[in-house]
């Protein structure tokens, strides 16, 4: 066979349609394509880097909580200790206020106890009444050291809030009036302890 009857290389080769690759060579990506493989690995990265940044996070939150319940515990203690604390002063101040008034009270009964032996002995009421009565203005004074005052009543007009109407007799004073004073009210520090029991002025009936 001649050689023209031969196809030559050069006649049968033709370039490949635009972006087809010729046989035997590796097809690149194109821009913006990401190969499997690539994919995957970055698909394990961003897992890898998700679980890092969640354990930190976990991390992080346990710190924290053991942080708030330390601070949890230590409030709980300084209030236990607080509320002790508060439980003895108060037990403390009602000690010394009974205390307070135990010390102004005994030397009344000191002077009763001595009014009694001086009675005993005395050949003359006057003088007995003379030293219950002393015994009493102490006693006053020892109340007013404590801040406790009589209520007024003898003289005075009906006053609800400081006295307790347990009976109205027929006067000549004005009604309403407090004629007589069956027990005696109080006040400590201005405010009523206790209410006088008395007797108000009624109108006298006519015949």
């Amino acid at each position: 066979m001649s050689d023209q009857s031969k196809p030559h290389d050069e006649d049968n080769w033709r370039p490949s349609a635009e972006g087809e690759p010729s046989s035997g060579q590796a097809v690149p990506p194109e821009a913006g394509q990401v190969s499997p493989a690539d994919a995957g690995a970055r698909k394990d990265a961003t897992e890898a880097k998700s679980a890092e940044a969640l354990t930190a996070e976990l991390e992080q939150a346990q710190a924290e909580s053991t942080k708030l319940r330390e601070q949890l515990l230590r409030t709980a203690a300084d209030y236990d200790n607080f509320r002790k604390r508060t439980r003895r002063d108060i037990e403390d101040a009602q000690r010394k206020s009974v205390e307070k008034v135990l010390l102004e009270v005994l030397p009344v009964s000191d002077n009763l106890e001595r009014a009694v032996q001086a009675a005993q002995k005395a050949t003359d009421a006057a003088s007995v009444v003379e030293g219950i009565n002393m015994v009493l203005r102490f006693f006053e004074d020892a109340l007013n050291r404590l801040g406790i005052e009589r209520v007024q009543t003898l003289g005075q007009p009906f006053d609800p809030g400081l006295h307790e109407a347990v009976q109205h007799i027929e006067s000549e004073q004005s009604p309403g009036t407090v004629v007589q004073e069956l027990t005696a009210g109080y006040r400590i520090n201005g405010k009523l302890l206790r209410p006088a029991l008395v007797a108000v002025a009624k109108k006298p009936v006519s015949n």
